[in-house]
């Protein structure tokens, strides 16, 4: 077989084990062959995967990259450091800690069932299937939770409560509206009412259930175990904590040699340099340079602040479509599918971020959609909503992710994937400044809102590591952040604990920002008058969502 070839069916046995062992995503993606099937967290099936990676990396590592062409190695690149990051992930038994109010085995489920889809009749059946086993999948996770305790492996309490929250919150909607039973269907279909019946039988005897064993588990084992506010981190954990934050920065960064002490300094660095920047903003807003008292001027204005989630959904769309306007004159490549904005489903906003994205299903069945959380909006500032939807939307997430999906000529995980977090999230970061460059943002007010969301990335480099490396109480954290970003208390209450929850996931997108703009600035210089703008963006974006190494090499080559 030639190396192309080798390569080719190396890429999609691997992408064909990663939707396999997480068929909820592979719904989510549009791809319905494991309708019927839910996610493993058994030991041994975790075992098998495990083994499955590392033999597939022994087989990438044989391909002689001297016999591939330019994109080739590319791919070749971008597969080791997957499947190097699958392997490490695994290793450390990842769902032992997978009871957290982000990337938890129930957050997971309940953010995306709210996007999953059964375009066609068999589709809709095979999902009927999916949520009989809905039982045995959540008994393997609590499982798992009970053996990570048997190990020493502790959750953060903080973490446990947000969780129990939002499973309350599921378990107290009505059976009528139940997520679960309300999936969207075939267009038309003749059977679509007997198939809802069954569903909310499902959700009823098998779903509902299960939630409630899931939560007596949070309740009862881990949370009197749990760490205490004081001892939130991962170094608390002693050395496997130590060694699983370590994983965790390569995971998030892509970047080996990055380690926490350097991410803290870097930081550190950062929100000073972003001092200048308030100075000359508050001095021609305000009046004052000092940025104490820029950020207790945004905080105190009322009239800075929404009255209504009608007024936040209303700011976005007119954010997203001023960028749409201004597309063309910065990227050679625009993204074919449109972006839907959505609220974040009451019961899981409490406790989410204030804004996240999901990406369209391959198969054209859903467009891209960017949530926007609508929880108490008299607490959320005005000025952050042009920054949040640029990053959320365009230039950022749904133009990145969608050229991603919309690309031919690559292997499915290059379109699909999102493993490399620094780069996914770099580039969403590096357009907020980018929507400045373009003339997006309306006035002094909205760059307030691009500088509070820089030193709000800038500062998660600082808490993530001094929460896990360096010891942090969940106090010390949050009276940083309140300190560094003007939003308000009860947000970055809520970002500090993601923080806690989803460890090293905050410091990759400042790493990854920078590293764009220190690539743009290198390029540029080395180009002169050469440089163009609209190939340096579709250079970025044109193969999928890389690691960073693998980005300079596409950069190097302009």
């Amino acid at each position: 077989m030639e190396p192309h070839d080798q390569l080719t069916d190396l890429s999609d046995r691997y992408w064909d084990g990663v939707l396999a062992a997480t068929p909820s995503q592979a719904t989510l993606l549009g791809d319905h062959r494991f309708d019927d099937r839910l996610e493993d967290f058994s030991t041994e099936a975790q075992q098998r995967q495990l083994d499955e990676r590392r033999a597939l990396r022994a087989e990438v590592e044989a391909v002689d990259p001297a016999g591939l062409t330019a994109a080739d190695r590319v791919t070749r690149g971008l597969l080791l450091s997957e499947l190097s990051t699958a392997v490490e992930q695994l290793e450390w038994r990842w769902v032992e800690l997978a009871s957290d109010q982000m990337d938890g085995v129930h957050a997971d489920q309940l953010m995306v069932i709210a996007q999953t889809s059964a375009p066609e009749p068999a589709h809709a059946a095979a999902l009927v299937r999916r949520y009989r086993g809905f039982g045995a999948m959540l008994d393997q996770a609590a499982q798992r939770f009970r053996d990570g305790l048997a190990a020493g492996r502790t959750p953060p309490r903080i973490t446990i409560e947000r969780s129990l929250h939002q499973v309350d919150g599921y378990l107290a909607t009505d059976l009528g509206s139940d997520l679960f039973a309300n999936i969207a269907g075939p267009v038309g279909w003749d059977g679509e009412a007997a198939w809802r019946a069954e569903l909310t039988e499902v959700a009823r005897e098998s779903i509902r259930p299960a939630f409630q064993r899931y939560r007596d588990a949070l309740a009862n084992d881990l949370l009197p175990a749990a760490r205490p506010d004081d001892k939130p981190g991962l170094c608390h954990l002693g050395a496997d904590g130590e060694d699983i934050y370590r994983r965790e920065l390569r995971r998030h960064t892509t970047l080996p040699d990055l380690g926490a002490q350097e991410i803290h300094q870097l930081g550190l660095s950062e929100l000073e340099a972003l001092r200048e920047e308030w100075a000359v903003v508050g001095k021609r807003l305000f009046g004052v340079t000092d940025t104490a008292e820029i950020f207790a001027k945004l905080r105190s204005d009322p009239a800075l602040r929404y009255t209504g989630g009608a007024e936040m959904m209303q700011a976005s769309r007119a954010a997203l479509d001023k960028a749409n306007a201004e597309m063309g004159n910065w990227f050679g490549r625009l993204p074919k599918q449109s972006c839907d904005i959505l609220p974040v489903p009451d019961f899981l906003a409490a406790d989410a971020p204030p804004a996240y994205y999901f990406p369209p299903a391959s198969d054209g069945s859903r467009s891209g959609a960017f949530f926007v959380s609508m929880h108490e909006p008299e607490g959320k500032y005005r000025y952050n909503s042009a920054a949040m939807a640029y990053h959320e939307a365009v230039p950022g997430h749904h133009l990145q992710l969608t050229i991603a999906n919309e690309l031919t000529g690559v292997p499915r995980f290059q379109r699909q994937s999102f493993a490399n977090t620094a780069f996914v999230e770099g580039w969403a970061l590096y357009t907020e400044r980018l929507a400045d460059e373009m003339g997006l943002y309306a006035d002094d007010l909205d760059l307030m809102g691009m500088l509070a969301a820089d030193s709000w990335r800038s500062c998660r480099l600082v808490v993530d590591t001094g929460l896990h490396a360096e010891g942090w109480t969940r106090k010390q954290a949050i009276d940083f952040i309140v300190a560094n970003v003007p939003l308000g208390v009860t947000e970055l209450t809520t970002e500090v604990d993601r923080y806690i929850g989803m460890p090293g996931q905050a410091v990759s997108y400042k790493v990854g920002q920078l590293e764009i703009r220190r690539l743009r600035a290198q390029t540029e210089a080395r180009l002169g008058a050469a440089f163009d703008i609209k190939v340096f963006h579709d250079t970025v974006v044109g193969s999928g969502s890389v690691s960073l190494p693998v980005l300079r090499e596409l950069v190097a080559a302009i």
